[in-house]
């Protein structure tokens, strides 16, 4: 698929299903997207971990094949398992420092959680269910196998952006204020 095209999908993608709720946060799929974006630029990251926190929950808008829409949510288990979705989207669009940190996301969740347990309490009541839908606090050899990624830093930096872009009302540049981010990352 042409760089364009890329990118192209991925506005498609969030101008159809952005507007959604964001689990039961009080944010959209989109404002979450932008708020986590948002911080990591003003946090000096590269474009590529800009992208990475644009993109980290796009699997939550792609369905199984990641071109079809998820139409039904398990409303208990909010385990969807949305990392690996979009981590096999974009690891075919983008190098490892996009795809990595989303493929990572999760389990750095759990990683801070463990090492961190301070971090739990820092956490909104949904992510603290999908905290424990997702597997819970990481057994040692999780964690120390979770070290050994090669992009675990990074993949740690989106997690805390994640956690934190759930602000109603926070103003952000729109999505496509991050294109110049996306394309520059494209295949790196």
């Amino acid at each position: 698929m042409p760089d364009e095209d890329i990118v192209s999908r991925i506005l498609a993608v969030f101008r159809s299903r952005g507007g959604e709720s964001y689990g039961r946060e009080a944010v959209t799929q989109l404002e979450h997207a932008l708020q986590a974006a948002t911080l990591a630029r003003q946090n000096d990251a590269s474009q590529e971990l800009i992208a990475a926190a644009l993109l980290h929950d796009i699997g939550h808008l792609l369905g199984d094949d990641a071109d079809h829409p998820i139409t039904d949510q398990v409303p208990h288990n909010l385990d969807d398992a949305h990392e690996a979705r979009g981590y096999r989207w974009l690891c075919d669009r983008f190098g490892p420092e996009v795809s990595d940190p989303v493929r990572l996301h999760v389990a750095a969740k759990r990683y801070l959680c463990t090492v961190h347990p301070e971090y739990l309490e820092r956490l909104s009541p949904t992510s603290l269910q999908s905290f424990h839908d997702q597997g819970g606090t990481m057994s040692h050899k999780e964690t120390r196998a979770f070290e050994s990624e090669a992009n675990y830093e990074p993949a740690l930096s989106v997690r805390r952006w994640d956690d934190a872009a759930k602000v109603v009302g926070m103003k952000t540049p729109a999505i496509e204020d991050f294109m110049s981010e996306l394309k520059a990352s494209l295949g790196t």
